[in-house]
């Protein structure tokens, strides 16, 4: 998700003192919550079978910078991570995320005292395995600094470990997302907040044009998959979350932009099969999942060439409406209802129907390139009129299609950062005054879905 995160940074800033400064009196406590109880989810019935028991995520791996001891995974145990990519939805979940802390720009409570936040604890995965999730999608900073010289960034390392393993406590699956890498910032993919809320120094966007950044990056997977070949509960590697060199070149039409830009830096197709190459090289089986150029918008996915390379899975993000799942609450647009869809000036009838035929893209390039699709982001601004029945069919459709899915986003119980970043979290309710758990028919939907996991 790259558009609405910048619009509550600024407001996090602000309250993050305010509470840092309630806090130093007594008057807040941000102790996690008790752990729920909970039955850990499986696989689905379909390919529980296929799953043997070494693969269920029970490994706990080491916070240290030094890669762990290589062991070669069982074929039964690869073979088994790819089948929860084939032949029908068997993957259901949220993302969690996690970016690197600015103190002058965040505070120190917003998103935690960093170095990364906001902080997540074993409660908050437990909570979602107990909701009946059985994949969580962790979008965070790849395991490489984003400035030069290019190396393991410690801080980043401990981080992610310590997310898988929570995250294999809880029986969770889990795909490591890279938001972040040599010669790439977060905030390339909040581009549109430079110079508002977040200075243009923070905006790094050189892999497009440095080819010794693409080769970090590079060098920045091979190292991730040696240190997480031998865990059970990874099950594949995003290798760029929301690839935008077009917003950067500033085209929106995928025929102009690969006129022009084929080839080079900025085809997104020129160099990633090298990120491929790169984790085959120390893990042969993994399954590796590929985004769309646009910030994987589905518009672009027809546009990707595969790669020839086993176990790949191609990605994109499903937020289309936009103007639906990202309006405001002074704005309300209806599901269902006709409205201009696309913001090209006609106005459309957006239902059931609408959503099938924009589907309908994914599973045509499924069935003309053989590789399997993937959802690895949906979601609506929890106020939408209708959007519990929005998320039905979309899911529903999904699931007719096969098509694994993961929702944004599952919140941590980190209070401070519920009043500056509050929009997706379907837990609150449709009223944008509340900031606690609710029950309401959108979380309603998703644990309706999520129940297939069981």
């Amino acid at each position: 998700m790259h558009r609405y995160l910048g619009r509550v940074w600024w407001v996090g800033l602000a309250l993050g003192v305010f509470l840092f400064l309630l806090s130093a009196c007594g008057g807040w406590s941000t102790s996690p919550e008790t752990s729920p109880e909970a039955r850990l989810p499986v696989p689905s019935a379909m390919v529980l079978s296929a799953i043997p028991s070494p693969l269920q995520p029970t490994f706990v791996p080491s916070a240290s910078t030094t890669l762990p001891p290589s062991v070669a995974p069982t074929p039964s145990v690869e073979a088994s991570k790819w089948n929860l990519w084939l032949h029908g939805t068997h993957l259901r979940g949220a993302n969690i995320y996690q970016r690197r802390v600015f103190p002058d720009l965040d505070g120190t409570t917003f998103l935690g005292p960093g170095p990364l936040g906001p902080p997540y604890t074993q409660s908050d995965f437990d909570a979602l395995a107990a909701e009946g999730a059985n994949w969580v999608n962790l979008s965070v900073p790849g395991l490489f600094t984003v400035q030069p010289p290019y190396r393991p960034d410690p801080d980043v390392i401990h981080a992610v470990d310590h997310l898988v393993a929570m995250a294999a406590r809880a029986g969770l699956w889990v795909v490591i997302s890279a938001r972040t890498g040599p010669g790439r910032s977060e905030f390339s993919i909040l581009r549109e907040g430079a110079g508002d809320w977040f200075p243009p120094s923070y905006l790094v966007e050189s892999v497009w044009h440095d080819a010794a950044a693409r080769k970090a990056w590079a060098a920045m997977w091979r190292y991730t998959a040696a240190r997480y070949r031998d865990n059970p509960a990874v099950v594949g590697y995003d290798l760029m979350v929301e690839p935008n060199a077009n917003d950067i070149v500033d085209v929106w039409d995928p025929l102009a932009f690969y006129a022009r830009y084929r080839g080079t830096g900025y085809d997104w197709n020129a160099w990633y099969p090298d990120l491929v190459k790169a984790i085959r090289e120390v893990d042969p089986d993994i399954p590796v999942l590929v985004g769309c150029m646009g910030y994987s918008d589905l518009e672009w996915l027809p546009y990707m060439q595969p790669v020839k390379a086993s176990r790949v899975v191609y990605t994109f993000h499903q937020y289309a409406p936009f103007v639906y799942t990202h309006q405001e609450p002074d704005v309300p647009v209806t599901y269902p209802g006709r409205f201009d869809a696309d913001e090209d000036g006609e106005v459309e009838t957006v239902d059931r129907a609408w959503l099938a035929a924009l589907l309908q893209t994914a599973a045509d390039f499924s069935a003309r390139t053989g590789a399997p699709v993937a959802v690895n982001e949906t979601g609506v601004k929890r106020w939408a009129p209708g959007a519990a029945r929005f998320m039905h069919d979309e899911l529903d459709l999904l699931e007719s299609l096969g098509i694994n899915y993961a929702v944004w986003m599952w919140y941590p119980a980190w209070k401070p950062l519920a009043e500056g970043d509050h929009e997706f979290n379907f837990r609150l309710g449709p009223d944008p005054a509340v900031r606690h758990d609710t029950p309401n028919s959108l979380w309603a939907t998703y644990r309706a879905f999520w129940a297939h996991n069981r």
